[in-house]
């Protein structure tokens, strides 16, 4: 991590107050203009989110691959196709979520974002959080869980209370494209757990 970066990264609590204070438009105005960490120099479209502004669940995934990265929507290749499989599963309608990822830029070759890149897009992700006020944080996935509550390892499927919120990690919509068993496990999870989004 440069120098920059480090000093970028430390003034993440004044960011925060900043877009909160700024309302929703702000944090997607911010995003834009970021260029905290070296993902910003590779990346065509930031990847802000999608869904409703007044979410009950609020999906985190991984981070923008490279459809994501051409269209500046996320979840938007055979990934988001096995997304919207399992938000029809779990009886979602369009203003029950909203989707985003740990990063918002794209990762070169589609690898997995390092931990200085996740720390220096993490306001945003926590100001989207407090300002959509979500009823439940599904984390998809390792990444999303150690970006979230880094040092915490979570159950698959258990939900618990993280820093007064309520958060479920479940499986990244790819790893059921590629482990296609796991499909029904989640579904399990998902029976499980759905007076907490109901």
């Amino acid at each position: 991590m440069t120098a920059y970066e480090k000093d970028n990264c430390r003034d993440s609590e004044e960011r925060i107050k900043m877009m909160i204070e700024a309302g929703y438009p702000t944090v997607g105005k911010e995003i834009i203009k970021c260029t905290r960490c070296q993902l910003h120099k590779s990346t065509i479209k930031r990847v802000i989110g999608k869904g409703s502004s007044h979410p009950k669940v609020f999906f985190i995934g991984e981070a923008p691959g490279k459809r994501e990265n051409e269209t500046g929507i996320p979840f938007y290749g055979r990934a988001g196709k096995k997304l919207d499989k399992m938000i029809e599963y779990m009886g979602l309608s369009e203003e029950d979520w909203m989707v985003t990822n740990t990063v918002k830029c794209h990762p070169p070759e589609n690898r997995k974002p390092k931990i200085n890149e996740i720390k220096c897009c993490k306001p945003f992700l926590l100001a989207q959080i407090i300002l959509l006020d979500p009823k439940i944080i599904i984390l998809l996935g390792n990444t999303a869980e150690e970006s979230f509550c880094p040092g915490r390892k979570l159950e698959w499927g258990i939900p618990v209370e993280h820093e007064g919120r309520t958060i479920l990690k479940l499986y990244h919509p790819a790893a059921l494209i590629y482990t296609a068993s796991r499909i029904e496990t989640q579904r399990v999870f998902i029976d499980k757990n759905r007076t907490l989004w109901e």
